[in-house]
């Protein structure tokens, strides 16, 4: 995708996203976007033809790159992980935070069976997208449990937020690092528990005291 399209289509997202908050992620929405945007009204199936899922996607893509900008801009290389991981969450829903409603709509439209696939692909980009800016290249069987692990921790902080009414997020942010603290646990578990099962007998050496 060439910048300058991706400029055009991140203007028309800013004049739909008010819009949203009201219609939903609909049709109509998009259409008066587009005309706030200053854009002629063919401009909406040109920018996105295909359609709501598509606006939806690029919304996705926006907040990732808004989050990856505000993570450099943070320092988040000079971090321990665990920081990094957590500021990438936290990136994300504050250059959110503008778009509440709109989030809020979101998710009631992934809700939708048809939107699942839609759905699982956008948070599985987003919590990938999170750990390789954290500096994490895993290619074996880790990268898939430490986004899943993340996926988890996204989508319950998510739900956090919209339903958070403390000053400045404060409470959202305090369930952030509980959960955070949880999924860094985990790898210690899974060391305590190979060293346990290095403990036990081989299968062979039972059959041969029970023979």
């Amino acid at each position: 995708m060439t910048d300058e399209r991706r400029a055009t289509r991140d203007r028309i997202l800013l004049a739909t996203l008010p819009h949203v908050a009201f219609d939903g992620w609909t049709r109509k929405a998009l259409t008066v976007g587009v005309a706030d945007a200053g854009l002629s009204p063919d401009m909406a199936l040109r920018a996105f033809p295909d359609g709501i899922p598509e606006l939806v996607d690029h919304f996705a893509d926006w907040a990732d790159r808004r989050m990856l900008a505000e993570l450099e801009r943070r320092g988040a290389a000079a971090m321990r992980i665990r920081d990094r991981v957590t500021t990438g969450v936290r990136a994300r829903l504050e250059v959110l935070a503008a778009h509440r409603e709109a989030v809020r709509r979101l998710l009631a439209f992934l809700a939708l069976p048809p939107n699942a696939p839609l759905a699982a692909r956008l948070l599985w980009r987003t919590v990938d997208a999170m750990w390789y800016a954290a500096g994490d290249n895993a290619t074996d069987f880790n990268y898939y449990t430490k986004r899943g692990l993340l996926a988890a921790v996204y989508t319950t902080t998510v739900l956090c937020w919209l339903a958070d009414s403390s000053e400045e997020f404060a409470d959202t942010w305090a369930f952030l690092d509980r959960r955070i603290a949880d999924v860094m646990k985990v790898p210690a578990y899974k060391a305590r528990l190979k060293e346990a099962l290095g403990r036990l007998p081989r299968p062979s050496r039972l059959l041969r005291r029970a023979r």
